[in-house]
């Protein structure tokens, strides 16, 4: 029997939440398998990741196909690596210290990428609630400003109108003093 590991659908729509099972090939998407291996949950950022990993080793040594999206699962959890340096035991290229070890250093290397970018996408959240908080207070000071502006012409204008009035007299009173100068320099 064609065993495969791959995503079983659950979830509302838009919402979609996987699990990772091992089936028959023949079997539809989201009907019959043989195991549940985990889950996969691509609606956080990062994507939420569980596998069971010595289920998974043994079903992928034992010959299931993994669908290209399991692939790319297994692979991030380091199922795949495992499997590879397996290999290079049984071929004698490496001893089995030398294999845990370098597996042991790329799950470091994973986790310091995931800690990485969790930390990256905090801190850009942070950034962006505190240009969100900025420009809200630069909106309130804009809003106090007009606020301000619209209650205070008021008095202004007022003040406005008078010192017309004042120099509109000087000035009347300018012409009539050249029409005085006029008359007496005739």
């Amino acid at each position: 029997m064609a065993t495969k590991i791959r995503l079983q659908r659950f979830g509302k729509k838009g919402k979609p939440f996987f699990h990772v099972v091992v089936a028959d090939s023949r079997s539809p998407r989201d009907g019959k398998f043989i195991e549940r291996l985990g889950s996969y949950n691509p609606n956080t950022n990062p994507a939420t990741i569980e596998i069971n990993f010595e289920k998974a080793l043994g079903w992928v040594n034992s010959g299931a196909e993994p669908t290209d999206t399991a692939r790319a699962i297994l692979s991030y959890k380091g199922v795949l690596y495992k499997k590879h340096l397996e290999g290079g035991v049984k071929k004698g290229a490496l001893t089995q210290e030398q294999a845990d070890e370098k597996f042991a250093a790329w799950l470091d290397a994973k986790a310091g990428k995931i800690s990485g970018k969790t930390e990256g996408l905090a801190t850009s959240k942070a950034e962006v609630r505190k240009a969100a908080l900025a420009a809200e207070a630069k909106k309130k000071e804009d809003r106090a400003a007009a606020i301000a502006a619209k209650n205070a012409p008021v008095a202004e204008e007022v003040v406005e109108e008078e010192v017309p009035a004042v120099e509109a007299e000087a000035t009347e009173e300018a012409p009539a003093a050249e029409a005085t100068k006029e008359e007496g320099a005739e």
